[in-house]
């Protein structure tokens, strides 16, 4: 049975090696004091920034971060789920749908009349499972380093 709640703040060394799982599965690498500002924002009043993670028997197995903003499109927030990373050895288990599913009810509760995220076109086995649960509106996503 796994459990879905916030991040506690005592969690950081737990967390962390998810997330370098995480940014190791998108073949990239940030240094330490983002993950270091990450983690803080996740319980910082004045940011729009939240997490949930997964729990099986106590262990922290997975992890989703979101963003709450404001739209062009709607009179109400959106929000944005921006990482979802479950481990690799409990992958199957319903662990990201369970994530998701979280950030849609706290989206709801804060008003929020939509949820989007994106992932790489490749990513085939996370898009089976998006597929079932949220629509493919076709957009493209382009950015531009600077």
């Amino acid at each position: 049975m796994v459990e879905i709640k916030p991040l506690s703040q005592d969690q950081y060394d737990d967390w962390y090696p998810l997330w370098q799982g995480y940014l190791t599965f998108y073949e990239t690498s940030l240094p330490d004091e983002i993950a270091e500002n990450n983690f803080k924002r996740f319980f910082d009043d004045n940011e729009p920034i939240g997490a949930f993670g997964a729990y099986k028997d106590g262990k922290l197995i997975g992890f989703v971060h979101y963003i709450f903003h404001r739209t062009n499109w709607s009179l109400v927030n959106t929000c944005y789920l921006q990482d979802l990373f479950a481990d690799p050895n409990v992958r199957g288990e319903g662990i990201g749908r369970a994530l998701i599913e979280a950030v849609y009810e706290k989206a709801k509760e804060e008003g929020c009349a939509q949820v989007y995220w994106m992932t790489q076109n490749h990513n085939k086995t996370a898009r089976r499972l998006y597929d079932r649960i949220a629509d493919d509106h076709g957009f493209m996503v382009y950015e531009k380093d600077l």
